[in-house]
């Protein structure tokens, strides 16, 4: 197990690729503490989650400093130190560029970036009093290289978490720090769901951009996940993984080859 002993606290951690990771860390022996604002989605979590390994759960905002060092304490208090921290939060609004308001900007900046900002200092500072280095992983996205208008926002927030993860990295390199980032491509999650696929239209669009032919899986963000957050991965710092299925070095549009999917009714949801 990669990470036994190990302490990771994981934001955004009640459903998704959060959820997902929280699941491959608990196999490989880490113990948990899992914070999300949606209280009885992280209950549901903690409890399905808490018969195979030591699990918390705390319920934050993570766009508040006080909250974000209320989730630090409640780890030390737990497990006495912090080894891995994942800032996973992230919210995303599919909006037209000229409908975005002050008030939706601030929003997602404030989850996405902002709070990611707030729980890698919290987290730097207690593995810096604790000694020992540590991992901080920031969950990024593909968006923050490519120019999505109807994402502008989100797009906006990961582009600005990419450069949070390279100075962060610089900044702690002298404390045994790592700092890395994972950007993944479209991954089959309730975000998906809501914010991107609004339509079938926008499924195929989504899917002639990945040559692979298919979204991801949460569990395969959290696989990347687990690598980076071990010790295979010593050498690697400042730097984004992007598992997106080829997107990113694709310079064309593919023919969708629709493919039968488990539990599929013949409609597209």
């Amino acid at each position: 197990m990669r990470l036994a002993g190990k302490v990771a606290v994981i934001t955004g951690a009640a459903r998704g690729i959060g959820r997902a990771c929280a699941e491959r860390f608990l196999r490989e022996g880490a113990k948990l503490v899992l914070a999300d604002i949606a209280v009885e989605e992280l209950t549901r979590t903690v409890d399905a989650l808490e018969a195979d390994g030591e699990v918390v759960g705390v319920a934050v905002d993570v766009t508040k400093p006080a909250e974000i060092e209320r989730l630090m304490a409640a780890a030390v208090a737990c497990f006495g130190r912090i080894d891995i921290m994942l800032n996973n939060a992230g919210i995303a609004r599919n909006q037209s560029f000229l409908d975005i308001a002050e008030a939706d900007f601030d929003a997602v900046i404030g989850v996405n970036l902002k709070g990611a900002f707030l729980g890698a200092q919290a987290a730097a500072r207690q593995m810096v009093a604790q000694g020992g280095g540590g991992v901080i992983i920031n969950m990024s996205s593909v968006n923050a290289l490519l120019a999505n208008p109807n994402l502008a926002t989100y797009a906006i927030s990961k582009g600005g978490m990419n450069q949070l993860t390279s100075v962060a990295a610089i900044a702690l390199a002298p404390h045994g720090i790592r700092v890395v980032g994972i950007g993944p491509g479209t991954i089959l999650t309730e975000m998906v769901a809501t914010a991107i696929f609004s339509s079938d239209e926008a499924r195929r669009a989504v899917l002639s951009r990945t040559p692979i032919g298919r979204c991801g899986e949460p569990a395969e963000i959290a696989a990347v996940a687990a690598f980076l957050a071990g010790d295979d991965a010593s050498y690697i710092t400042g730097q984004t993984i992007y598992p997106d299925g080829g997107r990113l070095v694709l310079n064309y549009t593919v023919p969708v080859v629709e493919q039968d999917r488990p539990g599929a009714t013949g409609e597209d949801g």
